[in-house]
């Protein structure tokens, strides 16, 4: 199954105040394994930084002048994430961002039923504990030594990594389960096959190892299985 894991920086907590969005940060994962392509883009969002909002994401004004309106990378967004389900922190914050910039440009809102909140999932997993973003890689060991600032496309793939352990953990991606499919997953721009599962090849033992497994077992004194054997 394809989801995307993603994240948003906004210039402030209110879309319906005024705030815009700035950036937006998208990773794709297929069947909870990332697959290395991802969507990142910053936004002009014609109006000032506030001072607080900077101090958490580190965008100015002067770096945000020369990027792209939203309307202008709209469509290549929808794009990307099709109609994929959408995994977010805190998701109706992100949730109530897109669907803003997307109503400015008239475009179709996305559907709240493809929201997955991985606050709701890590509070009903782990309640009355932290449940920031930073608190839960400490967690789950997930390595956010590079988070200085909120950035909304290593937040994402930090958030990537926390959703994987909040659903099962790493080891869900073992592929214990075969699957007679081929899926063609794309990484990177290039496509990788993931190959169906090789039969498990039969295995007997050799008339020597069993010739040499029938003398051990001979030189047992009073093995336990001998007590429980019929009388002949």
């Amino acid at each position: 199954m394809r989801e995307i894991i993603f994240d948003t920086e906004t210039t402030g907590l209110s879309p319906a105040g005024g705030d815009r969005m700035v950036e937006i940060g998208c990773v794709e994962m297929f069947n909870r394994v990332e697959t290395g392509r991802h969507f990142h883009a910053y936004f002009n969002p014609e109006r000032p930084m506030p001072s607080e909002a900077e101090a958490v994401h580190g965008l100015s004004n002067v770096f945000l002048a020369s990027k792209p309106r939203f309307t202008e990378l709209a469509d290549d967004i929808l794009e990307f994430i099709g109609d994929s389900p959408l995994v977010a922190h805190n998701a109706s914050f992100d949730f109530g961002f897109l669907n803003h910039e997307l109503g400015l440009c008239a475009r179709p809102p996305v559907c709240t039923s493809r929201m997955i909140c991985t606050l709701v999932l890590a509070r009903g997993r782990h309640p009355g504990a932290k449940h920031s973003l930073d608190a839960l890689c400490t967690r789950f060991g997930v390595d956010r030594s590079q988070r200085v600032k909120h950035g909304a496309l290593l937040d994402a793939q930090l958030l990537a990594q926390v959703y994987v352990e909040l659903t099962g953990g790493r080891q869900i991606g073992l592929g214990l389960v075969a699957d007679t499919d081929t899926v063609p997953v794309h990484a990177g721009g290039a496509a990788v096959i993931a190959r169906e599962p090789r039969v498990a090849r039969p295995h007997f033992a050799a008339n020597d190892e069993l010739e040499r497994h029938r003398a051990f077992i001979a030189r047992l004194a009073n093995p336990l299985w001998a007590r429980f054997a019929p009388a002949s």
